[in-house]
């Protein structure tokens, strides 16, 4: 006679198809979030990240003594019928449990509402929250969703280096990639590379380099800034989606930007709707409507000089007064994207001097073709440009801003060798998962954030 084989099941599997599942013995793995004891009774909620909603475990008098000393944390295996239980979801009746990793008195996540605070204290357990469950989960989906709507367009996905000796945003705030000795005096000539690099602020040139090769590519990785900040929305370290198309102008770019920003909205809001709606009663929002509603919007799009004089227009005080050939505060984007549009607003056209380099220059002379989507709660989502395709009017704007020209001679040949119109945009990942997710700080998105004087895990 054959012993009939366990069948071990994740929650994502009985989510899916819990009317199959009804009635079944099976075996779960995973871990106590929260035990409630009684006499001849007891309820384990448990969970094991396969599905974001747990599932009751209820044991009786005869598991008890082995049941009871199970600790919130702790790693189990649990064997039962799964029967219909609260808010129509099923609970299993348990015929066996057993100790995989005990945990102890001290485990920090007791079930009570933590502080974020102290959640990032304790980075690498604060994934095992309802909270970080549904926004890691949420992350998961919109990155696949990112490749999913490139990949489907006959976008190439880049792999651009993380090591660079070029800094395309020219800003300066980039971190040092030696192998000498600290504190001692440098040397380019001696060092790894034999010149002086740095961890890449964007992967953007070198995509171009692929995108006049392939006509549509894409980056999406890692870049590093060494701005010290502490705002809620900087970090040192974070993820960028950066786009180069062949043959596009600045409003194609723009019909791209809000066909892809609403694509990935439309697929999370498909595939993480239990982490939006816990999400959306954690920030006391009404997310899941933002979200649908930017789904139907159509984007608003001006120039930055009518972008201006509509602030200058508009019957509020601003702490800081909108002025032409400067750039928006945040509190001009919430005006824009909440009060006067309501609805989300491309800004194109921007003036020169506070752009970087490679945009192209428009016939003003005052004006580069840049463009900036700004959306409603968040302020800017995406920055793009058409790029300066024109060998001379390039140059002259690297010598105007010190920009070596031989250092850089690899991307003016891409003017020189079959160059066309080409354009692209850049969306800070991060940036989209605070949108798709309603939390304000940066350091709550990112696995494990690393922000000025915070590199401990």
């Amino acid at each position: 006679m054959h012993m009939q084989e366990e069948k071990i099941v994740d929650l994502r599997d009985i989510a899916s198809d819990a009317s199959a599942f009804e009635g079944a013995t099976v075996t779960v793995q995973g871990w106590v979030r929260n035990h409630r004891r009684q006499k001849s009774v007891g309820f384990i909620e448990f969970f094991d990240g396969t599905a974001f909603a747990p599932m009751q475990i209820v044991y009786g008098e005869e598991l008890a003594a082995q049941a009871q000393p199970l600790s919130n944390g702790a790693a189990i295996r649990a064997t039962g019928k799964l029967v219909p239980g609260r808010g129509g979801q099923l609970e299993m009746q348990a015929q066996a449990l057993a100790l995989e990793g005990d945990c102890p008195e001290d485990y920090p996540l007791q079930p009570k509402r933590h502080t974020l605070e102290f959640l990032r204290d304790i980075a690498h357990l604060r994934p095992r929250t309802r909270l970080f469950q549904a926004v890691f989960r949420v992350r998961s989906i919109a990155a696949q969703a990112v490749h999913n709507y490139f990949q489907s367009r006959g976008y190439v996905y880049v792999h651009t280096p993380l090591i660079t000796a070029n800094d395309a945003e020219g800003a300066g705030n980039t971190f040092t990639v030696t192998t000498q000795e600290m504190g001692k005096p440098y040397s380019a000539q001696a060092d790894f590379f034999g010149r002086a690099t740095a961890l890449a602020v964007t992967g953007q040139l070198e995509a171009e380099t692929y995108a006049l090769a392939y006509k549509r590519v894409y980056t999406f990785g890692p870049t590093f800034r060494a701005e010290n900040s502490n705002t809620k929305t900087h970090a040192a370290e974070f993820w960028m989606i950066e786009p180069e198309i062949c043959f596009c102008d600045l409003s194609g770019l723009m019909d791209i930007e809000e066909d892809f920003l609403k694509g990935v909205v439309r697929e999370v809001l498909e595939k993480a709707r239990p982490e939006l709606e816990f999400l959306q009663g954690y920030a006391k929002s009404d997310l899941i409507e933002k979200l649908e509603t930017l789904t139907r919007s159509k984007v608003a799009r001006v120039t930055h000089a009518e972008a201006i004089s509509i602030l200058q227009n508009a019957k509020k005080d601003f702490e800081h007064p909108a002025r032409q050939g400067e750039d928006l505060f945040k509190e001009h984007e919430k005006y824009l994207t909440e009060e006067h549009f309501h609805s989300p607003v491309f800004i194109y056209d921007w003036p020169k001097d506070i752009k970087a380099f490679y945009m192209y220059q428009n016939d003003d002379g005052k004006t580069v073709a840049a463009v900036d989507l700004l959306v409603p709660g968040s302020g800017e989502l995406m920055g793009g440009s058409r790029r300066e395709t024109r060998y001379d009017l390039l140059a002259a704007r690297m010598d105007e801003l010190h920009i070596s020209k031989e250092q850089m001679r690899w991307y003016l040949d891409l003017r020189r060798y079959g160059g066309c119109t080409h354009s692209g945009f850049g969306m800070g990942f991060e940036r989209l998962v605070m949108y798709l997710t309603d939390i304000e700080n940066i350091r709550d998105v990112i696995p494990y954030p690393r922000t000025p004087g915070n590199c401990d895990f």
